[in-house]
């Protein structure tokens, strides 16, 4: 599974112009599942993001999770993630990697489960949409991650 990962003073995320999820002080969480993910691979991820350490303490070091700050988390769902654009020909990225919504729609389901069951409050946009997202990058903090199965 590959997320990015982006601290936030706050974010939502709008479904036909409606709010579906919004998160205060905490972390957008954008994340895209492969073939070959596993339920095991949603967990590690989800537990390796919850202790991600991109939060500073008071000295200004990041020395913080989200676990110790207490923060939200917003989860998107967002295949895209998976592109590669490595062709030596055209332009347009290939999506072939990425685990079709019957596969992905459960990985990112137990993604965010085991972030819950760690402690954070989790709110998430709708898998398969349309949607808007909105943050407010605090730092701006960015970290690409992967999990492999």
């Amino acid at each position: 599974m590959r997320a990015v990962v982006q601290r936030v003073s706050s974010a939502s995320v709008r479904v036909d112009g409606e709010t579906v999820g919004a998160c205060g002080p905490g972390l957008l969480v954008l994340i895209g599942a492969r073939h070959e993910d596993t339920s095991e691979t949603a967990m590690r991820l989800a537990a390796k993001i919850a202790r991600l350490r991109i939060f500073p303490n008071d000295a200004g070091r990041f020395d913080r999770s989200l676990l110790d700050v207490g923060g939200d988390a917003l989860v998107v769902s967002q295949f895209t993630l998976l592109a590669d654009s490595r062709r030596q020909r055209g332009t347009r990225p290939d999506f072939s990697q990425a685990a079709p919504k019957e596969q992905a729609e459960p990985l990112y389901e137990r993604f965010c489960d085991e972030l819950r069951a760690l402690g954070v409050p989790v709110e998430t946009g709708v898998f398969g949409a349309y949607m808007e997202v909105e943050i407010v990058n605090d730092g701006p903090v960015t970290i690409v991650l992967e999990v492999e199965p």
